[in-house]
């Protein structure tokens, strides 16, 4: 059913996002469905056009990145993963 590929396409979208993020060398746990989440949430709050956003983690942990946003979509074209004093450069495009 459509229910079930979308939901099929939206776990392999999670799993895409805790991939990148890993490659990116961040050794923290990472959930993709709540970082989806999480930058959908900037996302539907804003107009068309394009983001800096920054998204407060823990005191230590806060994401900072760029996102498109278009009519019902977004791309997300980077985000910082700022933890202490290192920061981990993950690239969606």
């Amino acid at each position: 059913s459509d229910r079930d590929w979308m939901r099929r396409n939206m776990e392999e979208l999670y799993r895409l996002i805790e991939e990148k993020i890993k490659k990116a060398g961040y050794p923290g746990e990472i959930d993709g469905r709540e970082f989806y989440d999480e930058v959908s949430d900037e996302a539907d709050s804003q107009e068309n056009g394009t983001y800096i956003f920054m998204i407060k983690k823990s005191d230590s942990i806060y994401y900072q990145g760029c996102m498109e946003i278009m009519d019902e979509q977004f791309d997300l074209h980077y985000v910082d993963i700022h933890d202490s004093d290192k920061v981990y450069h993950v690239d969606f495009d």
